[in-house]
């Protein structure tokens, strides 16, 4: 019975270390998005505002009233690119369910109205992590300029 407690004890030790390993690595990812998202923001002389999530945003028109919630179904047109200017996405009418998107556009879709223009500069953590997604390579910061043409 000692044997099956000195393993379960050995096991939870693993289990921990390897979890605070885990936060460690995106903790530092973290710091190294929000070093590079305030290194564009400077270059491109933006007058950027953040969340508390490391969500970057300057809004070029704030649209109607009305904003969209996490619930709502939007029609957008958008062009995503990486930091170095390389576009890896563009429509010109695309319509999702906004709880459906990456967290950066479901918080960042929701600051502006019908008829808004936003430009979002995403972190890893809220676009696709450390996963490549297509030509998006693993860890990228995002930037999308969006404009919100509906929903509901």
């Amino acid at each position: 019975m000692k044997k099956v407690w000195t393993i379960v004890f050995v096991s939870l030790i693993i289990v921990f270390i390897s979890s605070c390993k885990k936060e460690e690595d995106s903790n530092e990812q973290a710091e190294i998005d929000k070093e590079l998202i305030e290194q564009y923001i400077s270059d491109n002389q933006l007058n950027a505002q953040s969340t508390p999530s490391g969500l970057h945003y300057v809004i070029l028109k704030t649209g109607s009233g009305d904003h969209p919630t996490i619930y709502s179904t939007v029609t957008v047109s958008y062009r995503g690119y990486l930091l170095n200017g390389d576009v890896f996405d563009e429509n010109l009418a695309f319509t999702s369910r906004l709880s459906s998107l990456i967290q950066g556009w479901q918080e960042g879709i929701q600051l502006i109205g019908k008829g808004g223009k936003i430009k979002l500069l995403v972190p890893s953590d809220l676009g696709y992590g450390s996963q490549q997604q297509g030509s998006i390579p693993a860890n990228s910061v995002l930037i999308f300029d969006i404009t919100l043409y509906d929903f509901n």
